[in-house]
């Protein structure tokens, strides 16, 4: 897990990247809406990226970030330097008990670009691309006092994808019921092309699969997103290897 955190004019936003054992990658981005300092976020992503770790069912972590202070305060080589930055390293040691092995390795910022990336898209509140997972955060998870707010089960995370200009099955029912195409030639060949893979039944889009010839029901990204998240989250999450995950899931 690599995480950064970016602070401008625009406001504050944090930056997570998993990598898996079989080099797959999940983006998270993290937009904070109340005044933060830089420490503050830091320690943010690195709770909240545990959190999603947590629900993701991962047992050993390597937890990698650019910032010395963050990195030497949870491997106890420095001292806290104020109330607020223990109460998240003290949040931080409750979750380490959930992994049976954790480490967390300071890295300069050059091999820490990706997450760098993410957090900026944050900041700035510019669109996140497809893919990115990103959730707002509109109150402290720790109190300015010393009393510790109670951070988020990382079941109950609510995930925001941006969403389409429009439904990706649209130009298939153009094409499909009236033979409409786009202006562009290329654009047309494609769609030609593409929808030999398609059909219409009673008004909703199928997809004739590779094997046998089974109608597979399409849908638009929104409940495609819900449908995924049902499939991870939860008491009753899925398991299973990320390869067979996705086979599920289709």
């Amino acid at each position: 897990m690599y995480f950064d955190s970016a602070l401008n004019i625009n406001g504050a936003s944090v930056g997570i990247l998993f990598i898996t054992p079989t080099n797959d990658k999940l983006r998270y981005v993290l937009r904070i809406h109340f005044p933060a300092f830089n420490n503050a976020t830091e320690y943010k992503a690195c709770l909240h990226g545990l959190c999603i770790a947590i629900a993701l069912d991962v047992k050993c972590l390597m937890v990698y970030g650019d910032s010395a202070l963050v990195i030497n305060q949870l491997n106890k080589d420095w001292s806290y330097s104020s109330e607020k930055t223990d109460a998240y390293c003290t949040e931080i040691r409750k979750l380490e008990g959930k992994f049976y092995g954790i480490e967390y390795h300071h890295v300069v910022r050059d091999q820490n670009q990706p997450a760098d990336q993410l957090s900026k898209i944050g900041s700035s509140r510019a669109a996140v691309p497809l893919g990115v997972f990103v959730q707002d955060f509109l109150v402290p998870s720790i109190k300015e006092e010393k009393e510790v707010e109670e951070v988020p089960p990382a079941e109950q995370l609510v995930l925001v994808v941006p969403s389409l200009i429009a439904d990706w099955r649209e130009q298939f029912i153009k094409y499909l019921t009236n033979s409409k195409v786009p202006a562009d030639k290329t654009d047309t060949k494609c769609l030609i092309h593409r929808s030999k893979h398609y059909m219409l039944v009673d008004d909703n889009v199928m997809r004739k699969s590779a094997k046998e010839g089974v109608l597979q029901k399409c849908f638009p990204q929104d409940e495609g997103v819900k449908l995924l998240h049902e499939i991870h989250f939860g008491s009753c999450g899925n398991h299973a290897a990320s390869r067979n995950l996705v086979g599920k899931a289709f």
